[in-house]
């Protein structure tokens, strides 16, 4: 069965780093677009970032521009999300999502904290 299980989540302090891993199985991982979401308390899940396929083009939050890097290893079934400079705001559980035109899927979810 599918599956994609997020990892690297933690408690961090303000300005801090935290590198957050994705694999997936069950499926084509080459043949999806991967993306990473996050959900605050009170807030609606939204789009973090977002790899094509190939890894040849990448979007991002407005939010997160400049200080998030989305890449993705096809051999390893696996994306990642490098975050760093990290703000209070940024605490959430996040997401790992793969999409194809014909299917979704998505992990459990792992807890990133920023507090002092």
């Amino acid at each position: 069965q599918v599956q994609l299980v997020e990892s690297g989540g933690g408690l961090v302090q303000p300005g801090g780093s935290l590198r957050l891993s994705c694999t997936g199985s069950g499926f084509i991982f080459s043949s999806y677009d991967m993306s990473w979401y996050r959900k605050a308390p009170g807030k609606e899940r939204g789009l973090v970032a977002r790899i094509s396929s190939t890894g040849g083009r990448t979007n991002y939050a407005d939010s997160v521009k400049g200080r998030f890097t989305i890449s993705r290893d096809n051999a390893k079934k696996s994306v990642y999300l490098q975050m760093n400079s990290l703000k209070l705001e940024d605490t959430a559980v996040y997401y790992c999502n793969a999409n194809s035109y014909v299917s979704d899927h998505w992990g459990q979810g792992t807890q990133v904290t920023v507090s002092s």
